[in-house]
Parts: structure tokens; sequence; C-alpha cells
């Protein structure tokens, strides 16, 4: 006779927001949640204070034991894990790649939610590398773990498309929430024993590495279209973001937020790309490569609040012609 939630002992590892619905939906629905394991409390922001998790807000709130290790695999945190004696093991932007032996510890089976289509997009950035890259069409897998990184066979696939000026934090959290029912339903054919798995073909596999703060820079010799998406992938960080040379005046660091493609302009063809196109009370538009057309729809100044680009040019006023490098 299979086991049934109430008597199936879980344990979820899992960081990231993006972990967050999978764990209160399985918690929600009567699973035996045994504990969360999550990365170490990290200081944030100016003051680097320790801020936890949400989702280790939310186990604390419900009363279930968190273990936080610096390394899962450290053989402390192996015993540990042995101890909670879960039958699952359920990942989620957890932060880790478990090893073998961690892998080992479930009864059952170890299963991890990957914000992509796999093969396509395996590593730490999935969501942003996908809008980077111009998909209009993403997802989520579910995936037997094994110990090569988002290589498991796939238990389950969910897909969505992704709108046009959609952004990784807006897609993120549409992703999470699609990903959530996806798991439990696969967990409830692991116990029923009826689920399917397919392995990946690892000739159709691309890299997602992780964002890094360096690529920040918009590149305006890039098509509009390519900016746009970089712009969208940074958001919410590491925010793309560009210098402004008003003239005569220090140069500004402009935070881009929000952008718009415009349709191309053929008098541009030998103007400069990163240059003030058009400059009007509530539009500004920047000159891009292959004679494109960027609009900048909402900015900030480092310190300041975001605006609109109406309030920006009202405070900050950019000539025709000025330089955006």
């Amino acid at each position: 006779m299979s086991q049934t939630p109430s008597q199936c002992r879980v344990v979820m590892l899992g960081t990231g927001e993006f972990a967050l619905p999978t764990f209160e939906r399985l918690c929600d629905r009567g699973w035996n949640m045994v504990a969360l394991v999550t990365q170490p409390d990290r200081p944030q922001g100016r003051r680097q204070e320790l801020i936890p998790a949400a989702i280790k807000v939310a186990a604390q709130q419900r009363g279930i034991d968190v273990f936080q290790p610096e390394s899962i695999n450290a053989p402390e945190s192996l015993d540990q894990l042995r101890r909670f004696e879960p039958d699952l093991l359920v990942t989620a932007a957890y932060g880790q790649i478990l090893s073998a032996e961690a892998l080992a510890v479930p009864k059952l089976a170890a299963i991890n939610l990957h914000a992509s289509i796999l093969p396509a997009y395996r590593g730490a950035a999935p969501i942003a590398r996908a809008i980077q890259r111009g998909e209009t069409v993403t997802g989520v897998t579910v995936i037997r773990m094994t110990p090569q990184l988002d290589a498991g066979g796939m238990l389950a696939v969910a897909r969505t498309p992704i709108d046009p000026d959609e952004t990784a934090g807006e897609l993120e959290d549409r992703l999470a929430a699609l990903g959530a029912p996806l798991v439990e339903e696969t967990l409830e054919r692991l116990l029923a024993g009826t689920v399917e798995e397919l392995p990946q073909d690892p000739t159709q596999a691309t890299r997602a590495p992780k964002l890094r703060k360096e690529e920040s820079r918009i590149d305006w010799s890039q098509t509009a279209r390519t900016i746009h998406n970089h712009v969208r992938a940074l958001h919410p960080w590491p925010l793309a973001d560009t210098l402004w040379t008003p003239r005569g005046r220090p140069q500004v660091r402009l935070i881009v937020l929000k952008t718009q493609v415009e349709s191309d302009d053929p008098t541009i063809a030998n103007v400069s790309f990163g240059t003030a196109w058009i400059v009007e009370p509530k539009r500004l538009v920047v000159s891009c490569g292959a004679g494109t057309l960027l609009a900048l729809r909402e900015v900030q100044i480092p310190g300041k609040k975001p605006m609109p680009i109406a309030a920006f040019l009202n405070g900050y006023p950019v000539a025709p012609g000025d330089r955006f490098e």
C-alpha cells in the first residue's frame, strides 16, 4: 500500500522566493513537512543586516524545524539530514549542489523544481538568461536530482509564454506559482508508482550562469530589442545602468528600469548610438545599434526613488544630442 501525503516525511531545501509557493502548498495540503533546509542568513542592504529568507520565516511561523548549514554536503550536515529520516527531498532555488551522499538520504526520491524547460538553461539564472536571449516561451521542469547540475530525468513539465515587457522578477513569480502544483502532482505520482521519467538530451543543453554585477552596463551599440531584453533580464537585480553625459556638467549614473522599443528611424543611420534622439516633456528616445530606437520609460538616480521618465526630465533636463555611454 502506497503512503499518503500525511505519512510521507518531506524535507524541503530552498532559499529564494521561487521556492516559497511550493513549500507553502505542500504544507497547506497536508504533506508531512519535517524540516526546511535553507542557506544561512546573509548580510543585506546598506546596514548589512542579517535578514532571514521569506521561506525561513514561513517555516518558523508553522513550527517547522529550520536547518541552515554552510555546506549541505559536509559530514555533520549529512548526519543531520539523515536524522530527519526523509522519504522525499524537494529542492527549489536552494543555492547549493547536493552530493551523491546527500541525494542518497531520502528513502523514495530527491526531486528539484527548475525554472526552465530543460535541458535548456541549466544553471543559476535560467529566468534572466531566457529573457536576455529573447525567448518567447519558458516554463518549469520537475526532475529527479543527480550530482550533475540540472541533468536528471524529467518527471513533469509546464510551459508558459513570456510577455515581451515582462521582467525577470515578474516572470519568476509566475513560474513559482506554476511550479508549486506541478511539484505536488509529481510527488503524488511518485507515491502511487505512476510517475514517468524522460531522460534529457545532453546535446540540447544550454547554460544559464549566475548574473554578475559587471553585466549591468548597457551597450548602446546593440539593437533596441537586445537592450530592452537586457533591461528586463536584470530587473530586479543587478539592474541595468548607463552613464548620461549632460553638456557642460558632470556625468551621471542612471539606472534604467523600464524601456520600450520604438519604430526604426532610417534618418539615424549615421547618428552615434547612445545619443538622445527625441527629447520631449514626457518622452526620451535613445539611438541604438543598427538604426534602432529605444524609449526610456522609468529610471532611477542611485540613492533616489524610481521615476517615470516625465518626472526625471522635469528635474534632469536632457538635451537632444546628449550622450549615454
